[in-house]
């Protein structure tokens, strides 16, 4: 299988998690989010469907790009592959537990523990694929800038 048939598996697969995710987040977004109280910072609406789907095509990327390597570093790719089907589990499991439980406090320790293996993802892919790394970065970015707001969302509205 060629680098770009590889590419456009990972980039449909976390495409396809990121279109789940927002079917969850869909009627809590219209109905219960607006009843929050929010942080001066926090986005308009209309900032996360392209931010998250821009992020999820350059994890697609990112993986496809390791994927790549299999055939030269067999075993590294298949750990940095394992951490990133769980950290996109976790991106999955986040938008379940923030919009799907209305749970901003679960969902605000689940965000900790998604950090850490999105983090550990972006050395792994590093090590194997420097571009790979470097796609990982505004995710991390975000990741972060998103575990400020959900805590402080829980925050405002214990």
């Amino acid at each position: 299988m060629n680098k770009y048939v590889k590419i456009l598996i990972f980039v449909l697969t976390c495409v396809a998690i990121g279109y789940i995710s927002g079917m969850v987040t869909r009627s809590s977004v219209l109905t219960w989010f607006p009843t929050l109280i929010k942080p001066s910072f926090n986005p308009p609406s209309w900032v996360f469907a392209p931010v998250w789907s821009t992020l999820y095509i350059m994890m697609g990327i990112a993986a496809g790009l390791v994927w790549n390597r299999i055939d030269f570093e067999r075993e590294a790719v298949r750990k940095a592959l394992n951490f990133f089907v769980i950290q996109l589990g976790l991106n999955a499991l986040w938008s379940l537990l923030f919009f799907g439980l209305r749970n901003p406090m679960l969902a605000g320790i689940e965000i900790i523990l998604l950090w850490l293996m999105i983090y550990e993802t972006y050395i792994k892919f590093g090590k194997i694929d420097k571009i790979a790394g470097y796609l990982f970065i505004p995710y991390l970015l975000w990741v972060s800038f998103a575990s400020v707001l959900n805590i402080s969302i829980w925050w405002l509205n214990r």
